[in-house]
C-alpha cells in the first residue's frame, strides 16, 4: 500500500498514539476537578501547552486547544468579527481559502458583513498590493492561508504583514494547517500576525485536536459558551491525553525537520519532472521557494479527477482530488477555478501530498503505475 494522501490526514504516529493511551489510563480526571485526579490531568494539560509553545516559538498562554482546523478557523473569523463590529464590518480574505474558511465568510455575509474576496495570479498566488488597494476604514480581519491545500502555492505573509504594519487595528489570521512541519516556518510565521490555526491530525497527532495562536493582548469572542475552560475563551472539557498527543507530535516534527522536507522536495521534483515528459498532462505546483515540498497538483486531461484517484485505489495506491472536504461533492477544483483554468481541466486535477514517511521506492512505484494508468487513459481518449 502506498498513502500519498497526507494533507488529507496522516497516520497517527506509533509513539503517539502510546502517549494518547498512557494519559487516557493515567490521567482520566477532569482537568477542572479539584481533587488530585484533576489537579494530575492539569498539570499534564499545561506541560502540552508549555511544550507546545516553546517548540512554536510562542508564549505560553498565546496557545488556546481547539478541536482541530474548522473550528480555529471558524472561531477566529467568527470571534473577530464578533468583537470588533462596533469598528467595521468588512473583512479581506483570499479567492483559493479551505471551505471552513469560505463558508465562515458566506455566513457573515448574511450576518450583514463585507467580504472581499482578494484574486491570485495564474501560479496561484496572491498580490500584497491588491491587499493594500482593499483596505477600507472599516476593514477589521484579513485572513488568508499560508500554504494552499490544493496546490502547495506559499502565500507571501511577510509582505501582506508588511502592509498591514501600517493598520494596526486590522487583526491578521494565518491558516497554516498546511504549512507545520514542512520546514516552512520562516516563511510563515511573523510578529505582525494576530492568530494562527493548526491541526494535529495534518502532522501524526490523532484526530479531533487542534491549536490555535492568539497574540498577547488580542482578543475573540467565545463561540462555545459552558465552563469556561481555556481561560474562558473555549469552554468544554479539554481532551487531555489528545493534546499530550499533539505535544509528543511536535517534538517528533521538529527533529530534523529540515532534512525531512528536504526528502519530501527531491521526491517531489521527481514526481513533477516526470510528469513533466507526459503527454496530456498539467502540472500546477510548481518547483520552488513560493511552493510547498510536499504537494502535487496534476491533472490527466479528458479525465475525471475521482476516476483517476479510484484508479489508483484498484493498485492499493491512495491519492486525492483537490480538497478532501470537497471530494466527496465531485466539485471542480476552487483554487483551479480561482487561477481561471478551464472546468474541464479543473475537475480533472488530483494531488498527491507527501510526508517525511514517504520513501523512494514508494516514488519509484508511483510513477510506474502512473505511466501505466496514463497511457491507458489515453487509449480510451
Amino acid at each position: 500500500m502506498i498513502y500519498f494522501d497526507n494533507s488529507a490526514t496522516t497516520k497517527v504516529n506509533d509513539s503517539v498514539l502510546k502517549t494518547y493511551n498512557a494519559a487516557s489510563q493515567e490521567y482520566f480526571g477532569n482537568p477542572s476537578s479539584l481533587h488530585k485526579l484533576g489537579l494530575k490531568a492539569y498539570e499534564l494539560l499545561e506541560t502540552s501547552r508549555k511544550q507546545i509553545a516553546s517548540l512554536m516559538g510562542f508564549k505560553r498562554d498565546e496557545v488556546v486547544f481547539t478541536s482541530g482546523g474548522t473550528e480555529g478557523n471558524n472561531w477566529i473569523i467568527k470571534g473577530t468579527a464578533f468583537k470588533k463590529r462596533e469598528f467595521g464590518k468588512h473583512i479581506i480574505t483570499t479567492s483559493i481559502e479551505h471551505p471552513s474558511i469560505m463558508n465562515t465568510m458566506h455566513q457573515l455575509e448574511e450576518l450583514g458583513f463585507e467580504v472581499t474576496y482578494l484574486p491570485v495570479d495564474k501560479t496561484g498566488h496572491i498580490s500584497a498590493e491588491d491587499l493594500k488597494n482593499a483596505i477600507r476604514d472599516d476593514t477589521i480581519l484579513v485572513s488568508t492561508m499560508a500554504v494552499n491545500n490544493e496546490i502547495g502555492a506559499i502565500q507571501p505573509i511577510h509582505e501582506i504583514a508588511k502592509v498591514l504594519k501600517d493598520y494596526p487595528s486590522i487583526s491578521y489570521h494565518v491558516d497554516a494547517v498546511q504549512a507545520i512541519g514542512k520546514n516552512l516556518q520562516s516563511e510563515f510565521i511573523d510578529p505582525r500576525v494576530d492568530f494562527y490555526t493548526f491541526s494535529g491530525h495534518k502532522f501524526h497527532a490523532p484526530r479531533g485536536i487542534g491549536f490555535i495562536y492568539m497574540k498577547e493582548g488580542k482578543q475573540l469572542e467565545p463561540l462555545m459558551a459552558g465552563g469556561g475552560q481555556e481561560s474562558g475563551l473555549r469552554s468544554g472539557t479539554e481532551n487531555t491525553p489528545a493534546i499530550a498527543g499533539m505535544a509528543k507530535a511536535i517534538r517528533l516534527l521538529k527533529d530534523n525537520e529540515a532534512g525531512k522536507a528536504a526528502k519530501m522536495e527531491q521526491l517531489k521534483e521527481e514526481l513533477v519532472h516526470h510528469l513533466e515528459t507526459l503527454d496530456n498532462v498539467h502540472v500546477f505546483s510548481k518547483i520552488g521557494d513560493d511552493f510547498a515540498p510536499h504537494i502535487i497538483c496534476f491533472t490527466i486531461d479528458g479525465v475525471r479527477g475521482e476516476t483517476v484517484v479510484h484508479t489508483f485505489e484498484d493498485r492499493d495506491i491512495y491519492i486525492s482530488t483537490t480538497s478532501a472536504c470537497s471530494s466527496k461533492k465531485g466539485l471542480e477544483s476552487g483554487t483551479l477555478k480561482a487561477m481561471n483554468i478551464q472546468e474541464k481541466v479543473a475537475t480533472s486535477a488530483v494531488r498527491v501530498s507527501l510526508d517525511e514517511s514517504n520513501t523512494e521506492a514508494e516514488m519509484n512505484e508511483f510513477i510506474k503505475n502512473l505511466d501505466e494508468v496514463h497511457d491507458h487513459f489515453q487509449i480510451l481518449n
